[in-house]
């Protein structure tokens, strides 16, 4: 008798496999194809636990497959499928010694009967979930552990960065991370927002759960409930009942990204789910309860949109209160050269390459519209295009290279010593500061005589004397001292009172 076999009632559907046992290894083989990318998300532990629920659905048919773990439902003894009263079908998951009970339970299609195919199909399923759930524990046990040390799918490590914004903004983040309270993450693109969210989660006690992100800017309008609810099968012609993002996210956290896109309806319908933690699927007649955390993102303000009536004032005091604030790359120009060297050591496998000051001054000095992920894609044009090991001025694009290209490189070319460099600045300073010597040698941090060097360098008249040796640095303490007392213009500098 054929596992399952007691369980089943009534004819098999249209279409079924002459040869079953043939077809069920096929099937087997398409259910690990489907697990396959699941398996690549190693910082999300139950990733594939939601992938095996999905492709068992699909495999059956069935309208929901769910995993579950604990004695409560699960058959006493024997390995054939038990029917509840309900039509759900219920069976043992094989344990380890000593591991936790777990059950698989399958809800097929209204007026889709079982057959012996099934059964087992259904038994394999269980072998299969059985290895699931011991992946699931394995990853749980790594990141418990401080273990898991994989590389992240996006952007930098976790807040690359020494300098005080990154020190206090990694502070804040532990203090919010013990808790369980909404959090907002404000920012412009690409500081890394999404990073800090999962920074907290992985913080925070519900490590172990699913990490799920939502781009609300990418959700349509008509399908943003299904998305982020669920639907009922066969709520119309040839849908699939599936859970929406609350329900993947339950035990874990949700994280809105650009939640300030969304719609003034969309807004109520969230801000409903966010106030009871339950969600109603499209086409279901209750209410499903969801432990979640919600983590929401934005790069525009919501205090200004509240006020100009694009953001529900409920739904913003609803997701305030406990506000993180990202820092753009061009506020935290110190940890620019660690970003580059960091995302430099990414691409290690395909170049290796160094910065050379030059090029890591211009970095420096840039703006940074598109802030970390605009210093990643560049990083990666460097990689593909540079010519030698060592990232040149050249090597980087004319938007950054800025004054670097027109003044640097000119001078460059002109083999303009360091005296010409000096000479230029230190007129520069002098015209800002009205022709004020002594206003000029405080701001250049220099003597008066050391600054009348600078201004002679390069200047020479036919009638003048030829310049002065270079004066040393070391400066005669007594001529500082009598310097002090003047003026810092000399006398022909000075505008005459007579007929003034």
């Amino acid at each position: 008798m054929m596992p399952g076999e007691q369980a089943t009632a009534g004819v098999s559907p249209p279409g079924r496999p002459s040869e079953p046992q043939e077809d069920a290894r096929h099937a087997v083989a398409r259910l690990l194809a489907a697990l396959m990318p699941a398996l690549k998300y190693r910082g999300d532990p139950g990733a594939v636990e939601a992938g095996f629920e999905e492709a068992a659905r699909r495999l059956l048919p069935a309208g929901e497959v769910r995993l579950r773990e604990g004695d409560a439902g699960r058959p006493e003894s024997g390995r054939e499928p038990v029917r509840q009263a309900d039509g759900l079908l219920t069976i043992a998951v094989p344990n380890t010694e000593g591991g936790v009970p777990a059950r698989l339970e399958i809800r097929l299609l209204p007026g889709c009967a079982s057959d012996a195919w099934d059964g087992q199909l259904i038994d394999m399923l269980s072998h299969v979930a059985a290895l699931v759930l011991e992946i699931r524990r394995s990853r749980q046990w790594r990141c418990a552990g401080g273990l898991d040390l994989l590389p992240r799918r996006d952007g930098a490590a976790p807040l690359i960065g020494s300098s005080a914004v990154m020190q206090a903004l990694r502070d804040r983040i532990e203090r919010v991370a013990v808790t369980d309270f909404t959090v907002l993450i404000e920012g412009e693109s690409g500081v890394g927002k999404e990073l800090v969210a999962q920074q907290i989660h992985e913080l925070s006690r519900r490590r172990h759960g699913p990490f799920v992100a939502v781009n609300c800017a990418a959700l349509v309008e008509t399908l943003l409930e299904a998305e982020l609810f669920g639907i009922e099968d066969r709520t119309a012609t040839g849908v699939r009942g599936r859970r929406g993002k609350f329900e993947h996210a339950d035990g874990g956290t949700l994280f809105l990204d650009e939640v300030s896109d969304l719609s003034v309806s969309a807004q109520a319908k969230l801000l409903r789910a966010i106030q009871d933690l339950a969600v109603e699927r499209v086409g279901g007649q209750g209410c499903r309860r969801v432990d979640v955390r919600i983590v929401a993102a934005t790069n525009r303000s919501l205090t200004e949109l509240a006020q100009r009536g694009l953001f529900r004032h409920d739904l913003f005091y609803r997701l305030s209160g406990v506000d993180l604030r990202v820092p753009p790359l061009r506020l935290r120009r110190e940890d620019i050269p660690g970003l580059a060297a960091y995302f430099l050591e990414r691409h290690r496998a395909t170049r290796v390459l160094a910065l050379s000051p030059a090029a890591t001054d211009a970095l420096v000095a840039y703006h940074w519209p598109g802030n970390v992920r605009e210093l990643q894609r560049l990083i990666e044009r460097a990689v593909a295009l540079a010519e030698t090991d060592r990232i040149e001025l050249d090597d980087l694009p004319p938007v950054l290279r800025g004054d670097y290209a027109e003044i640097l490189l000119p001078s460059l070319a002109r083999g303009e010593a360091m005296r010409a460099w000096g000479s230029r600045y230190a007129r520069l300073t002098l015209e800002r500061c009205g022709h004020n010597k002594r206003q000029a040698c405080r701001i250049l941090g220099i003597s008066y005589h050391t600054l009348q060097a600078y201004l002679r360098y390069g200047t020479p008249s036919e009638n003048a004397p030829a310049p002065p040796e270079w004066p040393d640095q070391q400066e005669d303490p007594a001529r500082e001292e009598r310097l002090g007392s003047h003026d810092g213009e000399d006398d022909e500098d000075r505008p005459s009172s007579e007929g003034a």
